[in-house]
């Protein structure tokens, strides 16, 4: 419990820097960011961000180079 109260606070606080987020989103994102991580464990999240970069930088290429994208 305290562990989701720590990471809602830090969740919160990291939202006043994005302009996508607002706080009691960014509160939600931190609550979940620790049950993800209590029920993955190290591995889990590793792979979780590795997953979440190769995503950003597909999504990244995808929009400076729209013709070499995958179309179906």
């Amino acid at each position: 419990m305290l562990g989701k109260i720590i990471g809602g606070v830090m969740g919160a606080r990291a939202a006043r820097n994005s302009r996508n987020v607002d706080q009691p989103g960014g509160a939600l994102l931190g609550m979940a960011a620790v049950t993800m991580a209590r029920r993955f464990g190290i591995p889990g999240v590793i792979a979780a961000a590795a997953g979440g970069y190769a995503l950003k930088r597909y999504n990244e290429k995808r929009r400076r180079d729209p013709a070499s994208s995958f179309r179906s």
